[in-house]
């Protein structure tokens, strides 16, 4: 503690001897025996004249000569430097000292974060298609890095030479991360065994880095399809942090980005874990206090049959590059229950790649392709219809009773509506054509009129045609338990007068009537209709996950009207007809038998279409339903035929439950 009178007397002393002798003095003395006493004992009255002069050392003597004003200036300094050491003092001890205890005890102990171990995903038949492998992590806590610039770049470029890394994703990690300075980041989350090794060595001289052993998604089917359903994982970024940092995600997490990895991430996540440990100064683990152990998430299995996908990614990219395509998508349903077999969409991509974290010359490759690859067609994809739209207009005609089965009419070629032609794809026409025979051969004219009137009788509109449309699924999302999903379009007066400010026109009706005109369809939707009329009415739900840990998924089907359904029934046979006389005709020669309608769809004016087909089999009771589009594909009768007859095979073959 300050002592002023000593404080006083050490700077009279220290001022005194930076006087020189030669300044003139005024001397008031004041005579001290020194043999008796010591003046630097002496008390500051029993050495001081009563005059603040200034101080001399002379022989037996002390006297004064500072200046009062110096003098009272610098006691005032000493006496508020002591008075501010002491209040600092009281302040750390008294007021900031439970604070400071506090930060002392959250520094010697630490809350560790346990991730859970994810959850696998098998195919129906137990094929294991995600599973968890061993990987080196390195990893970055910001908290931990040098408060020193200087020495922080030091470090960061010795890490990039270790991990073969950029710098700059460094400095973006730095960035991105700021905020958490005291979680671990993941920097890469899959180094190779050379790279962990050098940075495990290097370790000591890297503060605030490193080298932890963990796990990377392994997708292990060798069907590349796979990876729009399956997806991937990779860091959660700030939006969805901000959507799920309440249901205890942290800024550091990996979540699924895609595919099943996405839509059932709650479920395969699993319950993170949590450990409470004391830590010396040095940061080292000494004691654990408690642990509460992470929940692996669990087992999903899909429908899926990976065989049957693998063939289908097969048979459709084969076909499609034979006539110098590469854009498709196929869809296999179960009608009776809307479990997914098989669902590809091409062309594809290695979800491996995102296994371990892309790079940036990778990702660019994928996403920078103008067939785009990432893109889920089959689910994301909107497309004319074409023919294959005509079934659920026929169902419709009949439900309303604007036709019996056996109505019938004269196809020659076309319609002349004013100045505006409506051909048939046939020259000169089909002839006398009821709605079976129409079905079959795909005649435009029987849908023109049914669609859209003709003379004296009433078509039905394009009010009624889109009503019934969305009771078998267009115009909407079928529910499918995938993240991504479009809703297609059902075309209406209201929509055209407000976007295109025109009014509709009939020739519009006979558009919607055969598929053609503003009318988009997703692969899915069309799967999710055709199951309606492979089963005879009832819609479910298409879903590609079978159960949770063994835990089965059933969705409720939704029965449709009666009415309804007995339409249904002449659209079977119509769909029947078109394998044995009609456009799928080549399908007839299969030992399993099968109904279907072709489709060719053409693309906003050019001269490009798009090739379909859907059908299912067997047709008596079936287990199956196809989808097949192959985009700018042409006639779906000669390119997209063959690939349902492949699959149809394939099953009889292999899976088919033969009677």
């Amino acid at each position: 503690m300050c002592q002023p009178v000593k404080v006083y007397n050490f700077f009279v002393w220290w001022f005194k001897s930076k006087e020189k002798s030669s300044q003139p003095r005024v001397f008031i003395k004041h005579e001290v025996n020194l043999g008796s006493l010591s003046h630097r004992d002496r008390s500051l009255e029993e050495v001081s004249s009563t005059d603040p002069g200034t101080v001399d050392f002379s022989g037996n003597s002390l006297g004064l000569s500072i200046s009062p004003i110096r003098f009272k200036i610098t006691f005032f300094l000493l006496a508020s430097l002591c008075f501010l050491l002491i209040f600092q003092a009281i302040n750390l001890q008294v007021f900031q000292g439970p604070n400071f205890r506090k930060q002392a005890e959250e520094n010697r102990f630490q809350i560790q974060y346990l991730p859970a171990e994810r959850g696998i995903i098998t195919d129906r038949y137990g094929q294991i298609l995600v599973e968890n492998a061993p990987a080196f992590t390195l990893t970055m806590t910001i908290a931990g890095l040098p408060e020193s610039l200087e020495k922080r770049q030091e470090i960061f470029d010795r890490v990039a030479d270790l991990s073969g890394l950029q710098r700059a994703d460094l400095d973006l990690l730095l960035q991105e991360y700021a905020e958490v300075p005291e979680e671990e980041v993941i920097v890469e989350k899959d180094l190779d065994y050379e790279h962990a090794l050098l940075a495990m060595i290097e370790a000591p001289k890297l503060p605030g880095f490193s080298i932890r052993t963990s796990t990377k998604r392994r997708y292990n089917s060798s069907a590349v399809s796979f990876s729009h359903v399956l997806g991937y994982v990779g860091k959660i970024n700030v939006e969805e942090f901000a959507e799920k940092k309440d249901s205890g995600y942290r800024r550091t997490d990996e979540i699924g980005k895609s595919g099943i990895e996405a839509s059932w991430e709650t479920i395969l996540r699993g319950q993170p874990g949590r450990r409470l440990v004391e830590v010396d100064a040095s940061g080292n683990e000494t004691t654990v206090f408690s642990e509460e152990l992470p929940v692996k998430g669990q087992t999903v299995t899909l429908a899926i049959d990976a065989e049957l996908q693998k063939v289908v990614e097969q048979y459709l990219s084969e076909t499609a590059a034979n006539i110098g395509k590469s854009r498709g998508s196929v869809i296999v349903v179960d009608p009776n229950n809307g479990e997914v077999l098989a669902l590809v969409s091409l062309p594809a991509f290695d979800s491996n790649l995102f296994a371990g974290g892309i790079d940036k010359k990778s990702y660019d490759n994928l996403s920078g392709n103008p067939n785009q690859p990432l893109f889920p067609r089959a689910v994301l994809g909107e497309f004319p219809s074409g023919s294959t739209f005509k079934p659920y207009v026929a169902a419709a005609a009949l439900a309303e009773g604007l036709i019996a089965p056996t109505t019938s009419f004269l196809s020659t070629g076309g319609l002349s509506i004013g100045i505006w032609f409506f051909p048939d794809w046939k020259a000169g026409g089909h002839g006398v054509t009821d709605v079976k025979k129409a079905l079959a051969e795909s005649v435009n004219t029987f849908f023109y009129i049914i669609g859209g009137g003709l003379d004296s009788f009433t078509g039905l509109g394009v009010e009624r045609i889109t009503s019934y449309a969305r009771l078998f699924g267009f115009g909407e999302k079928t529910g499918i338990d995938l993240p991504s999903e479009a809703d297609g379009f059902l075309p209406s007066k209201e929509w055209k007068e407000e976007y295109k400010g025109e009014r509709w026109y009939v020739g519009d009706t006979y558009h919607l009537a055969i598929g053609q005109g503003d009318l988009l369809v997703t692969p899915i939707q069309m799967a999710e209709a055709l199951s309606v009329v492979a089963n005879g009415g009832i819609k479910y739900t298409p879903h590609v996950v079978m159960a949770v840990d063994n835990e089965l998924v059933f969705p409720e089907g939704q029965v449709l009207p009666e009415t309804l359904k007995n339409a249904i029934q002449v659209v079977r046979q119509g769909m029947r007809q078109g394998v044995t006389t009609g456009s799928a005709r080549r399908l007839n020669s299969l030992p399993i038998t099968s109904a279907g309608k072709t489709g060719t769809a053409q693309i906003g004016g050019t001269e490009e279409t798009h090739s379909w087909f859907t059908g299912f089999a067997p047709y008596e009771n079936p287990e199956i339903a196809v989808v097949v589009l192959i985009e700018e594909g042409g006639e779906g009768s000669s390119t997209a035929v063959p690939v349902a007859e492949g699959i149809f095979k394939w099953w009889y073959n292999n899976r088919s439950q033969k009677e």
